[in-house]
């Protein structure tokens, strides 16, 4: 039996999705990669614009007409969506240059009917293209029914997986006592009742934890919070145990997860708090029609999630460590190994996880390890599979940026590693990028400091080359949570993106990853993890913070242009890997420790050290 011609296998699916739109008197559909949470990572079951386009990244939509259909990403995924989504099939349109919006404003027709599920997009996104349809005669349609699930005749189901107690000693504050500060909020606000949709914020306010979402630990479910302190969540009973439901106790109502939307329907009279930026449009529209008054507020559980107590601090601290042996183990391997030949990215991302493995203490990764040989470093978010698995070859760079989930933190680290020798260019744009690293992690500043402010820090010595990279340069870690956690980061400033403009906290994890990327060439990128810490300066006018790093593992000595450095970045990073040596030396002996003493050593100076 020949192989199917590349394409066919979505140009049946398009046209699958096409006559279910016909049947029911639809033109169009948009088909985003998101949940009813609105979350970052989506479970196999709503991964629809995968199964529809083929496109395997983590952020994108597509829009489907009679006549045309399109994909909408990001720079990240500009050359990944060309490899997998078929150009015959689907038009790619870059984002924030165009929208969805855009496309169809120019692409419809008056009358037209154009479909969405109501389940899986903001209210605001929703009421935006409501407007450009309206614009050409042209009408949107919420769906009661998503038409892509009828056609999508395999469809996995959601996870059933149960959840489970998430132990105070781990999490450093009860359960009760968490809601019993959001009681005190809703209060505060005359509000009876705030409804919370983000699977984060739910895991996080009532300590439990699941694995119904590759790579972060959480549970589908609702809640519904109130200003006695009681609450409702919603969850499969099937997932819930009796452990779980003693957990809860009394104060807390278990329900169907099904149940959600008819519940909201009994918050007629009431003053209800959403936040529209992690509640889809589906609620907003169930309370509406219920006669609820709804004030739009930030999801309470955001912040205090965000800055972490003691007992979470402590706990991610020691899951650093214990991450760190495990990196810090397989960057000796590919010392090894990699010069020899014969090993690709998929094989190192493997090693990788074995490592972390062998701790005893790994629950899952955090995310899909980004293991990217040569060119392939060049593109930041660089996702390897059997298509686009390359060789690790000598004369090139070699980038892993991974992270672990255990039961006291979540881990997220980039080294960046030279097979064979580097060129120049490679150590002087690896060492703009860690001298951009050292002054976001030196850096002290007043309490109120946004990330925006911070971010140029980073990218200075890029800047001075003319040179820059398109990421940002810091985002929030969870506690066993979200790899990707708001309201923090340290970016350029942009207009309403959210977190780029939220205060830093003490207590808060954030990451320091500046990167350099030469398309077609090599990338590189150093994260470590910080923790923003109070500092005490004799003199001080203002509370001052500062960075407390957190992440242990060496960084290529070899790459490193000691004659750009200054004096005090050579101490930093002769005081970073001496750090390194006393955190990881313990639990590492014979070849592993004389190996990690070797990659720690002080580097050499240049005879005159240049701050260039």
């Amino acid at each position: 039996m020949s192989s199917p011609v590349p394409g066919t296998i979505h140009a049946e699916r398009l046209a699958r999705l096409r006559a279910e739109l016909k049947a029911r008197g639809l033109d169009g559909f948009v088909v985003p990669i998101s949940d009813e949470h609105m979350s970052e990572y989506v479970g196999e079951y709503a991964q629809r614009m995968a199964w529809l386009t083929g496109f395997g990244g983590s952020a994108g939509t597509a829009a489907v007409l009679p006549e045309k259909a399109a994909v909408f990403v990001d720079g990240r995924y500009t050359v990944q969506v060309r490899d997998q989504v078929d150009g015959t099939l689907f038009d790619y349109v870059g984002v924030p240059q165009s929208s969805v919006a855009e496309w169809l404003g120019a692409n419809v027709s008056a009358g037209q009917k154009v479909g969405y599920d109501p389940w899986l997009h903001s209210i605001d996104w929703a009421r935006g293209l409501e407007k450009a349809l309206a614009a050409k005669g042209a009408t949107l349609v919420a769906v009661d029914a998503n038409p892509l699930d009828a056609a999508w005749d395999d469809q996995p189901a959601p996870s059933d997986a149960v959840v489970t107690v998430y132990d105070t000693k781990l999490a450093g504050q009860a359960a009760a006592d968490k809601r019993a500060v959001i009681a005190d909020w809703l209060r505060a606000k005359g509000l009876d009742t705030t409804v919370m949709t983000a699977l984060d914020s739910v895991a996080w306010t009532f300590n439990i934890r699941g694995t119904d979402v590759s790579h972060t630990p959480v549970g589908l479910a609702f809640a519904l919070l109130h200003a006695d302190a009681t609450a409702d969540l919603f969850v499969a009973p099937e997932k819930v145990t009796d452990a779980v439901r003693a957990h809860l106790g009394n104060s807390v109502r278990i329900h169907d997860r099904e149940a959600f939307e008819a519940a909201l329907a009994d918050l007629a009279g009431k003053k209800v708090a959403v936040d529209p930026d992690r509640a889809v449009a589906a609620i907003f529209t169930a309370l509406e029609a219920a006669g609820a008054t709804i004030e739009r507020h930030r999801d309470p559980a955001v912040l205090p999630k965000a800055i972490k107590n003691d007992v979470e601090l402590d706990g991610t601290r020691a899951a650093h460590v214990r991450d760190g042996v495990a990196v810090s183990r397989f960057l000796k391997w590919m010392a090894e190994v990699a010069p020899q030949g014969g090993l690709d990215e998929l094989g190192a991302a493997a090693k990788l996880r074995e490592y972390r493995e062998a701790s005893g203490a790994l629950r899952d990764l955090s995310f899909d390890t980004i293991s990217a040989a040569g060119p392939n470093g060049a593109l930041p978010h660089y996702k390897v599979d059997e298509t686009t698995n390359r060789a690790v070859e000598t004369g090139t760079l070699y980038l892993v940026d991974s992270g672990g989930q255990y039961d006291d933190g979540t881990t997220d680290i980039t080294r960046t590693i030279a097979i064979g020798t580097p060129t120049a260019e490679m150590r002087r744009r690896f060492t703009q990028v860690l001298k951009g690293h050292i002054a976001l992690a030196t850096a002290r500043f007043p309490k109120g400091t946004r990330g925006s402010q911070l971010d140029i820090l980073a990218r200075q010595y890029l800047w001075a080359d003319g040179v820059d990279y398109a990421h940002g340069t810091g985002h929030g870690v969870g506690t066993y949570l979200a790899v990707h956690e708001g309201p923090q980061r340290i970016a350029k400033p942009a207009g309403g993106q959210a977190g780029t403009e939220e205060a830093l906290h003490a207590g808060m994890i954030l990451s320091n990853e500046p990167g350099y990327y030469k398309a077609g060439s090599f990338g590189i990128r150093i994260e470590n993890l910080v923790i923003v810490v109070p500092v005490r300066i004799d003199g001080a006018e203002e509370d001052m913070l500062a960075f407390e790093t957190i992440t242990f593992a060496p960084i290529a000595r070899d790459l490193v242009d000691a004659a750009l450095l200054s004096p005090a970045e050579a101490d930093w990073l002769d005081a970073y890997h001496a750090e390194v040596l006393e955190k990881l030396g313990a639990a590492m002996d014979g070849a592993d420790r004389e190996w990690l003493a070797a990659a720690c050593a002080p580097i050499d100076r240049a005879p005159t050290a240049l701050a260039a």
